[in-house]
């Protein structure tokens, strides 16, 4: 991971234009290739960001540019680096999920049909080179589909579920792979998000899965 805080302004181009004025940032640029800004405030959430896969130019006047594949371009423009380190975080042990999540990740497994008839389970946890994705599975027509199990379905849920995709459509043994993402409940800006991004959003009920009452499942 690459660490600098600058002063710099921030030009989004792409489906629609943004401008971040000039400010002290923070700019992080991971190994998986993204690269995102951060102001002091808002907690984890970046002011603008660029998911891989994407390229990075550093060019001599100062200006860096990121381009994804779809053409979408972050332009920050560097006014004065104060700070600029690199650091090696080796592999990530992934997330451990609480009880409920794993339970669910459990039950979904032993009901694929519950997402569709003729629904197949290759694996559970299946392992990429940036962590394991929930489950990996087949829908009736033979597909390959992952799916991302949340508790509670929030943006960076659906930013997860994307850089898996874009890893596993790169394998021509499974590619393409479609998306769901999966919850309890799902918030409207994530619902909106995975829309953008052709990810199918379900809510689970837990207690349905259980047995306890009728399967109540909603796919859109």
């Amino acid at each position: 991971m690459r660490l600098v805080i600058a002063r710099c302004s921030v030009d989004y181009a792409g489906r629609l234009t943004a401008h971040l004025p000039a400010a002290p940032r923070l700019i992080l640029v991971k190994a998986d290739g993204s690269v995102s800004i951060h102001a002091d405030d808002r907690a984890y959430k970046p002011l603008n960001w660029m998911s891989p896969p994407c390229t990075l130019k550093e060019g001599e006047d100062g200006v860096w540019t990121v381009v994804n594949k779809g053409g979408e371009k972050l332009i920050i423009t560097m006014e004065e680096i104060l700070h600029d380190s690199s650091h090696e975080l080796g592999v990530d042990p992934g997330l451990i999920k609480d009880g409920v999540e794993a339970h669910l990740q459990e039950l979904l497994a032993d009901r694929m049909e519950t997402l569709g008839e003729g629904w197949s389970l290759i694996r559970r946890e299946y392992p990429t080179a940036i962590g394991p994705v929930d489950i990996l599975g087949r829908d009736h027509e033979g597909a390959t589909v992952a799916v991302e199990i949340k508790r509670r379905g929030e943006i960076d849920g659906v930013e997860q579920l994307t850089r898996y995709l874009d890893l596993l459509n790169r394998d021509p043994h499974l590619a393409p792979v479609k998306g769901v993402f999966a919850a309890q409940e799902i918030k409207p800006q994530a619902r909106v998000l995975a829309t953008d991004r052709g990810i199918s959003c379900v809510t689970l009920d837990y207690n349905a899965l259980r047995g306890i009452e009728d399967d109540k499942l909603r796919l859109f």
